[in-house]
């Protein structure tokens, strides 16, 4: 593995800022602890600062040589809803607020790259440092859309953009990802069915919400097994009803809440269209009303070829070829730096994040075949992504910075050491 040997040499510094981020999380839109940090040390670094994009989301900008071709990289500062239950001493300082996807790491990686890349400047042309805020979903939207809002990619042009996010059940030391799709769409929905309640011994009188709504979460997977092409993919998942608190009594309303994720858009409208005219006509059948607010947060994230390749390329000059994971499945979670890739071409990584059995070593005797295969990167018995006792594995960040770096001065045109 070849690693920048400036950016190792200070992993111990790295590692106290990601423990202190990790220690005062901060949920979306109020990130404000962190971007102050962030931009203290770009500054610090001789990188250009400008504040408040996408409320509390922030820019470096780094350039260098004459040339007018730019790269973004673009690194997640949000924590999540939730208590952690780890016990160390960087534990979250915040009761119901956890850095519990790892944003604390990728906020180091992209911070120890922007320091090398300001003191080495083997590139000729511009870095766009993109500190998001508000990327885990939320009632306030979208940190990514926010700052394409405010004018990011016209304030701060790029050609290409770049993302990576750790990967807990990939060992460390592998880089996966694949041209197009590599996330999933996400939609959210509220359904309020409106009945007519009645005492429990005589349904008959009234209009049972609660039937409805058993009804209509079994008829929306027909919606997925008869409507959308087999070879294709996409999940509705109801994971909320709310209805009724009473043994003998009928409620009025029931509400159902849940989610919609698929691959494509052509997929992604079929569904919400069918959802949509199914929902209305099985309600009204059994003679009741219904509301539907329909959401759609998320689009797939959808990574360009030609930036895919050269991604993978730089990944296989760092990890390894037979690291390098090109075409990795397709995950059904969502991410919103596709509002990014909507925007410009670009490619989002996975970082494997566990460190292997045996230590980095082991994978050197592994028998892997070109294209490296999945099945020998799979990390098993961990706490994955949003588990209250997830943490970032430190020993990564020097890992996430080099492929940051690399992919800056290999855009660029720098001369890489």
């Amino acid at each position: 593995m070849k690693l920048i040997t400036d950016i190792t040499d200070t992993h111990t510094e790295f590692t106290q800022w990601r423990r202190d981020i990790h220690a005062h999380p901060e949920l979306a839109f109020e990130e404000s602890r962190t971007a102050d940090f962030v931009a203290k040390q770009l500054e610090s670094w001789g990188i250009e600062v400008t504040l408040g994009i996408g409320k509390t989301g922030l820019v470096g900008t780094l350039k260098v040589g004459s040339t007018n071709k730019a790269i973004g990289l673009r690194a997640d500062m949000d924590a999540l809803p939730m208590d952690e239950l780890n016990t160390f001493v960087h534990k979250s300082k915040h009761s119901g607020c956890m850095h519990g996807c790892g944003h604390d790491g990728h906020t180091v990686m992209l911070l120890a790259a922007a320091r090398y890349l300001a003191q080495s400047k083997h590139f000729d042309g511009t870095v766009q440092f993109i500190f998001q805020p508000a990327e885990e979903a939320n009632s306030t939207g979208s940190g990514a859309r926010a700052m394409i809002e405010d004018g990011l990619f016209n304030r701060f042009p790029v050609d290409a953009v770049f993302a990576l996010h750790n990967c807990p059940d990939m060992v460390a030391g592998a880089v996966a990802t694949c041209s197009g799709a590599i996330t999933a769409s996400m939609d959210l929905f509220e359904v309020t069915i409106t009945g007519q309640g009645t005492h429990g011994a005589y349904p008959h009188s009234g209009i049972d919400p609660v039937l409805i709504s058993a009804q209509l979460v079994t008829a929306w997977q027909s919606i997925i097994s008869r409507n959308v092409d087999a070879q294709e993919s996409a999940v509705i998942s109801a994971t909320s009803i709310n209805t009724g608190d009473s043994w003998n009594v009928i409620p009025e309303t029931a509400v159902i809440k849940g989610s919609v994720r698929t691959l494509s858009p052509a997929v992604r409208k079929l569904v919400q269209e069918r959802f949509h005219n199914l929902t209305h006509a099985l309600v009204e059948a059994f003679g009741a009303t219904v509301t539907i607010d329909y959401r759609a947060l998320y689009p797939a994230t959808i990574n360009t070829p030609e930036q895919t390749d050269f991604a993978c390329d730089v990944a296989a000059s760092i990890f390894g070829e037979n690291r390098v994971l090109r075409s990795t499945p397709a995950g059904m979670g969502s991410e919103d730096f596709a509002c990014m890739l909507e925007e410009r071409p670009g490619c989002y990584l996975l970082l494997g994040a566990t460190n292997p059995p045996g230590g980095q070593a082991s994978l050197e005797g592994k028998d892997i075949s070109l294209p490296a295969d999945q099945k020998h990167f799979e990390a098993t018995n961990v706490p994955l992504l949003h588990e209250p006792t997830y943490d970032f594995n430190d020993e990564i960040l020097p890992q996430g910075a080099t492929l940051f770096v690399r992919l800056a001065e290999r855009y660029l045109d720098g001369h890489s050491r």
